[in-house]
């Protein structure tokens, strides 16, 4: 017996003699890399962006790999700001970079999102049998989320690359500027700060124009803030900002796969280019929910859901974020969204005025569109190759 205790003792001081580094190299080796194996608390208090960055940073230099998020009901808090350059001088303006390389690297959440909460402003008159009234300060903490606090500049030139949660850096391959190869989120939300004395965001969530492949599952982009509070009286306002939920990689891109991604609250719900293939996408309180800037390549997307948005679909007017605007050749399964019109609540910055603005024409391919209520109309500015039919 003694000599088992003596055996059991030397096999625990063997353990302990392990270094956290090699503890480390060992789960990541075995896809089992925690975030909070390099510092990441997760309390919805301390500031997690310095830990998450340097799990990032390791698996790019061991050339790759998944970093799982663990769920924590407070989400992983974001405070610190971004930086708008990178140690070699490539401009970012991101709160978490992706470095530049070839290695792909996986964000991994505990659990699939719960897509979009109750982003609707309802207004005491209308709910008092049915609902509480909207306030500020009432959302859910079900997801695995990345929670940013910080406010960025304001960036009202369309033109200039908006501040983001998360980016790669611009490079210098094809005409996307790609840095990064791949890159892939699954399980994961980003919220961004909504200042409501201001009532528009000022940072966008995910940029990844600079990632040339992008996988994104069971995801979505949002605001840290019901979009307005009926007993204070406030509702989301036009952003003079140029803020993006989701931007996928820029033109000469290779494939990107969105399965189940949702974005919700900012200028521009998606900005995209070609060879996207999309099975399920839910756009909610944008001013323009999906942005095309080309698709010389064809894109395909299978759903869309777009509830209270300005103009549900749209092409680029000029060089936006950058991107060079050509022909798009996009086909849409179903489009099936509510246009607000009728809805006496606001916001009325994401009432339905398009559901295609396209006045340069140049979308190519169809979309059939249906609205289950409301005026049953779908107003069409330009898109004069795109066939639009009702279903």
């Amino acid at each position: 017996m003694r000599r088992f205790f003596i055996i059991i003792l030397c096999l625990a001081a063997l353990v302990s003699c392990v270094s956290p580094q090699r503890r480390i190299e060992e789960a990541a080796r075995m896809g089992q890399l925690n975030v909070t194996m390099f510092g990441a608390k997760g309390d919805g208090v301390t500031d997690d962006t310095q830990a998450i960055q340097k799990a990032i940073d390791f698996l790019d230099k061991r050339g790759g790999g998944k970093l799982f998020f663990p769920y924590t009901p407070n989400g992983y808090l974001l405070s610190s700001p971004a930086k708008e350059y990178t140690a070699d001088g490539a401009l970012v303006r991101a709160q978490l970079i992706l470095p530049a390389g070839d290695s792909n690297i996986q964000f991994e959440g505990e659990m699939p999102c719960k897509l979009l909460y109750t982003y609707q402003v309802r207004p005491l008159e209308s709910v008092a049998q049915h609902f509480e009234p909207t306030r500020f300060g009432e959302m859910s903490w079900s997801n695995t989320c990345l929670h940013s606090t910080w406010d960025a500049p304001e960036v009202r030139d369309s033109l200039e690359r908006p501040w983001a949660v998360l980016a790669a850096p611009e490079g210098d391959s094809c005409d996307g500027r790609f840095s990064r190869t791949i890159f892939s989120m699954k399980n994961m939300e980003i919220r961004v700060h909504l200042d409501t004395s201001r009532m528009y965001p000022t940072t966008s969530a995910a940029f990844l124009k600079n990632v040339s492949r992008l996988i994104v599952e069971d995801s979505q982009f949002c605001l840290d803030e019901q979009v307005g509070d009926t007993v204070l009286e406030k509702s989301l306002q036009p952003n003079p900002c140029h803020t993006v939920g989701l931007h996928t990689s820029g033109n000469q891109n290779d494939d990107q796969i969105l399965r189940n991604v949702a974005v919700q609250g900012f200028r521009y719900g998606f900005v995209m280019g070609e060879h996207i293939c999309a099975d399920y996408l839910y756009v909610h309180n944008c001013e323009e929910a999906i942005v095309f800037h080309d698709a010389t390549h064809l894109s395909t997307i299978g759903h869309i859901v777009a509830q209270h948005n300005r103009i549900i679909l749209s092409t680029t007017r000029g060089r936006m974020f950058g991107n060079t605007p050509d022909d798009v050749n996009l086909t849409i399964g179903f489009l099936n969204f509510e246009g607000g019109q009728t809805v006496p609540s606001p916001p009325d910055v994401s009432k339905l005025v398009y559901g295609v603005f396209d006045p340069e024409n140049r979308l190519r391919g169809s979309v059939t569109w249906h609205e289950p209520w409301g005026m049953g109309v779908f107003p069409v500015l330009g898109a004069e190759k795109y066939s639009i039919k009702k279903y």
